[in-house]
């Protein structure tokens, strides 16, 4: 029995020395909801990395969705898409492109997750006739669930467990929602030790009056009331529209009871790569290696040196006499820019590398229908004829269709650069059935179930019952079937590993028939039975793909598919 003990407690001695190797880094925001915690997270991942620790990373959304596939771009931004096939929030997508890791649908808790789980469990009995309770039931699978995911490398250069974990508490200290998400950090940070856990608070220092007086009173209300619910920031992001001042960094710091240092300025930026050397500038790097006792130099390591270049390079080309690229996006929910927040950063990569200035001009797909309002419909064309290139996105619904079907005919016929983007795909297949091989009425079963020619059908293996998690998602193999095309001399590859997200697809019957008509496809997955990639070869740059390129691209390393638009589009050669 005596050894029985020995053992049991040796085990939980070397348990918790394990646990608590991961650091515990807390980004929580106060005041209001958008003012950049994703930024700022993702940020303080890179230049972490950049001393050469292993980061990871965990977003935490407190709705009651399970996850963001069933929610409106307009609800929430775009829905980002992992390689296991989960659906997250935007802010994954930064951490991704900021820290190059590649993460799991675990690191994107939410609130329907945590409750699955839980009552999962006491359906099983797993709580042995328990009350199963917020406190202690939810909170434990919380902490759980984020030691779990914490303890996994998400970045290819580590086989060990991080030594840094960033978390992201979504919403604003004193959300209802928010209560059972806090209560956990409270009792991680207890468990793990204030050593192993940091926590960086971002509120607003808002400017106000005519004389632009800063004003720290929302920041020490949202301290107090972070403060009141059992956590303390170790540090104080204060976003402004202009630099926080010295003085007003002080005040801060003396009525929130911190040191003058650990109260940092994170005002707008033009460009947003420049945040991590802000952060860095003010010493975050030092501050948090210090607290976590890591005997890491806090230097700048040659990740954060190309970081620098990079940033130079997005400096310059601001500068009005760079030569300008302009993308015509063409889509239905360009009113929320987030929407298409993947797509635009894709085409902000694909510019550095080509070195030019991008416009986007964004235009909703309804005003280019006929239909419309006069003006905007005159103001919609006028955008798109001025474009160097098309580009039209993913989405779903049958609003603005028709508009995307001319725009997909004018790039073909005025031979305008242009890629498409899953459903962009199937707007170029349907148009070229339409008006190249005489098919007036080839549509999507997604917009016309009754047409005689469904050039493009509802997957046979999907669910039309239930929406979340049930199209054909994340990282899957597009094998090329002729090296003779763009897209393969883009990627330099016999196949292509990209992310999906969808329901539809380009009929088989049809792919004959488009193809004798001049559309090549020369991409296929699932052992050559699914469309993935199309191409026009006698025009200079038309590209479609059915998987979303987007999801992986790096600003040092640009997708393929955008960066040969940008080529096209600015009359390099690709």
């Amino acid at each position: 029995v005596s050894l029985f003990f020995f053992f049991l407690h040796l085990f939980r001695f070397f348990f918790t020395n394990w646990n608590t190797m991961v650091k515990y880094l807390l980004v929580t925001g106060g005041v209001l909801s958008g003012l950049g915690k994703g930024i700022v997270s993702s940020s303080t991942g890179m230049i972490l990395s950049s001393c050469g620790l292993n980061v990871t990373a965990i977003k935490i959304d407190p709705y009651l969705n399970v996850d963001a596939g069933t929610m409106s771009p307009f609800e929430h931004g775009e829905v980002f898409v992992l390689n296991d096939g989960g659906e997250a929030d935007l802010d994954l997508g930064n951490y991704e492109r900021f820290m190059d890791i590649t993460l799991s649908r675990d690191n994107n808790i939410t609130t329907g997750k945590i409750y699955s789980t839980v009552i999962e469990r006491e359906r099983k009995g797993e709580y042995l006739g328990k009350t199963v309770q917020v406190v202690p039931h939810l909170t434990d699978a919380i902490q759980e669930w984020v030691q779990r995911v914490a303890s996994i490398s998400t970045n290819s250069n580590y086989q060990t467990a991080p030594d840094v974990c960033v978390i992201e508490l979504g919403g604003t200290v004193g959300d209802i929602e928010q209560g059972p998400f806090v209560e956990a950090m409270r009792q991680l940070r207890y468990k793990v030790g204030a050593e192993n856990f940091f926590n960086i608070h971002v509120s607003l220092v808002p400017i106000v009056g005519v004389v632009g007086e800063q004003k720290s009173k929302p920041t020490q209300s949202s301290v107090r009331e972070l403060r009141a619910l059992g956590l303390a920031p170790d540090l104080i992001a204060c976003r402004s529209s202009r630099p926080v001042d010295a003085d007003m960094r002080a005040k801060i710091s003396s009525f929130c009871n911190l040191p003058a240092d650990h109260v940092i300025s994170v005002h707008d930026a033009a460009n947003l790569y420049r945040v991590p050397l802000h952060l860095q500038e003010q010493g975050v790097v030092r501050i948090v290696l210090e607290h976590f006792k890591l005997d890491v130099p806090a230097t700048l390591g040659d990740s954060l040196g190309a970081w620098i270049k990079l940033t130079d390079q997005a400096d310059r080309l601001m500068n009005e006499e760079v030569p300008a690229v302009s993308i015509a996006m063409v889509g239905k929910y360009t009113e929320l820019k987030d929407a298409y927040l993947s797509v635009s950063k894709a085409l902000q990569h694909a510019a550095f590398a080509a070195n030019r200035r991008l416009i986007i001009e964004w235009i909703d797909s309804a005003a280019l229908e006929a239909q419309q309002e006069k003006d905007e419909y005159d103001a919609a064309w006028r955008q798109l004829k001025r474009a160097d290139g098309v580009l039209i996105p993913g989405g779903f619904g049958d609003r603005g269709v028709e508009g995307k079907i001319m725009a997909a005919n004018y790039a073909r016929t005025q031979r305008k650069p242009f890629l498409g983007i899953c459903l962009g795909l199937q707007i170029a297949v349907i148009e070229f059935a339409r008006n190249v091989l005489s098919l007036p009425d080839a549509t999507s079963t997604e917009f016309d179930e009754t047409t005689k020619n469904p050039v493009v059908i509802f997957m046979p293996e999907g669910s039309k019952e239930y929406m979340g998690a049930t199209m054909r998602l994340g990282m899957r193999r597009t094998d090329f079937v002729t090296e003779h095309s763009i897209a393969y001399k883009l990627y330099g590859a016999a196949y292509v590993d990209e992310r999906h997200r969808h329901r539809f697809e380009v009929n088989p019957e049809y792919i004959e028939r488009l193809q004798k008509g001049g559309l090549q496809f020369v991409g296929f997955g699932d052992e050559g039975r699914r469309a993935e990639i199309i191409e026009l070869p006698d025009h200079p740059y038309f590209v479609a793909t059915q998987y979303h390129p987007e999801f992986t691209t790096r600003p040092t390393k640009p997708s393929p598919v955008f960066l040969g638009l940008l080529l096209a589009a600015s009359g390099q050669p690709l």
